[in-house]
């Protein structure tokens, strides 16, 4: 099985749409998406995901393709707070400065990050588990159940592709918990560019075992092959666009 996370393209936060280089980028991205062999599409509820879906699944309807999408609610951006020590200032569990995340091993750790005083200051396991465990529902009707050890059992193998427009907070977060990642550590230094495209396979090593595996983490062939920049939304200083 493999999931596809597509980050939605370029923002507009003030309208929650896309800016006119994002409208562009869709275009690009919709002509990738066309020729994928996808047996379902899911996206968030947010505006900017439903723009980038909705170009992506409009093209592929006028070829005659399966274009339909399924609302996910939990799919939206993991958008939740927390208070910094000290300053009480409020700010994204997904945001933390460099000094502060580094000199915190227990926010590295996958078992430990959402039991630590910070995280606990915004309630943040709570809905940690809220998303994980709608995802594992969801996974579970493909054939694939988790373990208490993060493996998966298999009830039903399959070759299924399923593709989720979503937002990078959440995608950072589905992706450790399928492979034993604290999110955290993907928040604070990993990027994945507007319009990027993130595949996720499971592997059978072991007969009735399945566990997941990165194949492709935030490409932008669609944007780099036709000359089109890539975004810094999300990013602290300027890409390199090679």
């Amino acid at each position: 099985m493999r999931i596809v996370f597509v980050r939605h393209c370029e923002p507009d936060y003030t309208v929650d749409s896309l800016t006119p280089k994002g409208w562009r980028e869709a275009k690009l991205l919709s002509h990738r998406v066309l020729n994928w062999n996808v047996d379902a599409f899911y996206e968030s509820p947010l505006g900017r995901a439903h723009d980038t879906a909705k170009t992506c699944l409009d093209l592929r309807r006028e070829h005659g393709k399966n274009s339909d999408v399924t609302v996910l609610p939990w799919l939206k951006e993991f958008y939740y707070q927390l208070k910094m020590p000290v300053t009480g200032e409020d700010v994204m569990c997904w945001d933390l400065m460099p000094s502060y995340f580094n000199g915190n091993k227990d926010l590295h750790d996958k078992d430990r990050w959402y039991d630590t005083d910070l995280m606990r200051s915004g309630n943040i396991r709570a809905e940690y588990e809220a998303v994980t465990s709608a995802f594992d529902e969801l996974l579970k009707g493909y054939g694939y159940v988790r373990r208490s050890d993060g493996t998966y059992e298999v009830t039903s193998h399959n070759d299924k592709t399923i593709v989720m427009f979503c937002h990078f907070g959440v995608t950072a977060l589905l992706t450790g918990h399928m492979t034993g990642v604290a999110p955290t550590c993907l928040w604070q230094n990993f990027f994945m560019a507007p319009s990027s495209v993130t595949i996720i396979g499971s592997e059978e090593r072991e007969e009735g075992t399945a566990s997941f595996r990165v194949q492709e983490f935030g490409s932008v062939s669609h944007l780099t092959d036709n000359n089109e920049p890539v975004s810094s939304s999300g990013y602290f200083a300027e890409v390199l666009n090679l």
